[in-house]
C-alpha cells in the first residue's frame, strides 16, 4: 500500500496526493527515513560558529548519531563519530578545547586533532603502548564526510552522497553573490524552538508563501502574498521568494551594512530555501539566516536557528530587533506545523490536495520524500 501511495505523489501536481499518515507518526517508518532521507543525503548538524577556534570542540548526537565536531590547527573543520576505536566508549561529552590530544577516558587511547590514533598505553601488557596486533594507522577516528557552506557544517553519513559541490552547485551558483564574509551576530543572534510535529512538517510550511496572510499578518502586511514568487529545483531545494523585502531600521533610521557588490536583483527582493533534507535557508541584502531541523522522533523537532550580518560589529539594539522579529514570525509558525501533525492521525486522511498554483514548492519537497523511498523499497 505505501508504494502505491507514494507513486501517487510523483504524479503531476493537479492529480497528486501529500505523503500518507504513516511518514509522521509511524516508529518504524521514521527509521526508514533516517537512512534513506537524513543518513544517505546532505543533512546541517551545526553551524561553524559553535567550534570557532583551532582546538575548539564540541559532541552532538545528531539523529541518534554520536559526532564529535572540531577544528584543527590548520583551521579545517573535521567531523568524526564520537567513538574510541577499541571499545566504542564517548570520548567527548561537553564542549571543550583540546590543547594536546583527544584522550578516551576508558583506556586513555589517544588521538590527534586529524583523528590518528596516536597512543595505546599499555595495549601489550603493563608497561608496553605497542603490540604488533595493533595497527595504529587503520585505527583513527572515523571521519563523516563534511563540507562548510552558508556557515553550517554539512555531512554524509553514510558517506555514499555526490560530492557536495556538485550536489550544490545550482543552489550555490543561485546565491553565489553571498558566497563573501558572513559574521554571526553572536548572543543576540542565535535562539532555538521545540516543535511537536515531523521534521518534514517544517520543511513543508518554511519553503510556501500561501500561508502568510492568516498566519503572519503582520509580515503579510508588508510582505504580501502577490509580492511572493515560487522556487522549484526538483530534487534538491524549493521555496520562496519575495519582491519586496522591507529593511529593518532601528532609532534614527539606523540600518544593517549592506553585502558588498550585490546585484540589483537584491536591493529589494529576499529569497528562502528549503534545502533538502533538513536546513531551511533565508538571505536579504542585509543580513542572512539558517534554521537547521534536527528530527528527534517522528513527532518531535528542534530548530536551531542562526543570523548572520555582512561586519563584524553592527548595532547591538538593532540586532535584537531583528533578532526579536524572526523569532515571532518562527513561533507564529508553531501552531500550524502541530495542528499539522495532529491532523495525521486522522485515519482517512489521504496525504491532502495540493493547490497547483500555490503549493508548487510543498509538492517538490514531496516528489523528493517519495522518491528517494521508492528507489530504496
Amino acid at each position: 500500500m505505501i508504494n502505491k501511495e507514494l507513486n501517487s505523489v510523483l504524479k503531476d501536481i493537479e492529480l497528486s496526493n501529500g505523503l500518507p499518515n504513516k511518514n509522521y507518526i509511524d516508529n518504524k517508518q521514521y527509521d526508514v527515513e533516517k537512512k534513506v532521507l537524513i543518513f544517505d543525503q546532505w543533512a546541517g548538524v551545526m553551524v561553524a560558529d559553535e567550534i570557532p577556534e583551532p582546538g575548539d570542540t564540541k559532541p552532538l548526537t545528531f539523529v541518534d548519531i554520536p559526532l564529535l565536531l572540531l577544528r584543527n590547527e590548520k583551521n579545517e573543520i573535521k567531523v568524526f563519530l564520537n567513538v574510541c576505536r577499541h571499545r566504542g566508549m564517548i570520548l567527548i561529552k561537553k564542549p571543550k578545547k583540546i590543547e594536546g590530544a583527544i584522550r578516551c577516558p576508558y583506556h586513555s587511547w589517544c588521538y590527534s586533532k586529524n583523528g590518528n590514533l596516536i597512543s595505546t598505553p599499555h595495549v601489550g601488557g603493563p608497561g608496553k603502548n605497542l603490540h604488533s596486533g595493533i595497527n595504529k594507522q587503520d585505527l583513527g577516528l572515523l571521519e563523516i564526510k563534511s563540507y562548510t557552506w552558508q556557515n553550517i557544517i554539512w555531512v554524509n553519513i553514510n558517506g555514499n552522497a555526490p560530492n557536495f559541490e556538485e550536489y550544490m552547485s545550482v543552489a550555490m551558483n543561485r546565491w553565489s553573490e553571498f558566497n563573501q564574509k558572513q559574521y554571526h551576530g553572536g548572543k543576540d543572534s542565535k535562539f532555538k524552538l521545540k516543535l511537536k510535529c515531523n521534521w518534514k512538517l517544517a520543511v513543508e510550511n518554511y519553503c510556501e508563501s500561501y500561508h502568510l496572510p492568516w498566519v503572519h499578518p503582520d509580515l503579510n502586511s508588508y510582505s504580501r502574498l502577490q509580492d511572493h514568487y515560487n522556487i522549484e529545483n526538483p530534487g534538491y531545494y524549493s521555496g520562496q521568494g519575495t519582491l519586496l523585502y522591507k529593511q529593518i531600521k532601528g532609532s534614527k533610521k539606523i540600518k544593517f551594512p549592506n553585502f558588498k557588490n550585490l546585484s540589483e536583483k537584491w536591493q529589494n527582493s529576499a529569497e528562502y530555501l528549503a534545502i533538502y533534507p533538513n536546513v531551511l535557508l533565508g538571505v536579504h541584502k542585509d543580513h542572512t539566516y539558517s534554521i537547521i531541523l534536527i528530527p528527534k522522533g517522528p513527532k518531535k523537532t528542534l530548530e536551531t536557528i542562526n543570523i548572520y550580518y555582512s561586519k563584524k560589529k553592527t548595532n547591538t539594539q538593532l540586532r535584537k530587533k531583528n533578532k526579536k522579529q524572526w523569532e515571532k514570525i518562527f513561533k507564529e509558525d508553531i501552531s500550524v506545523v502541530e495542528g499539522m501533525q495532529k491532523g495525521r492521525n486522522s485515519v482517512h486522511f489521504d496525504g491532502g490536495k495540493f493547490s497547483p498554483v500555490m503549493d508548487g514548492p510543498t509538492h517538490c519537497f514531496h516528489k523528493w520524500v517519495a522518491q528517494n523511498l521508492l528507489n530504496k523499497n
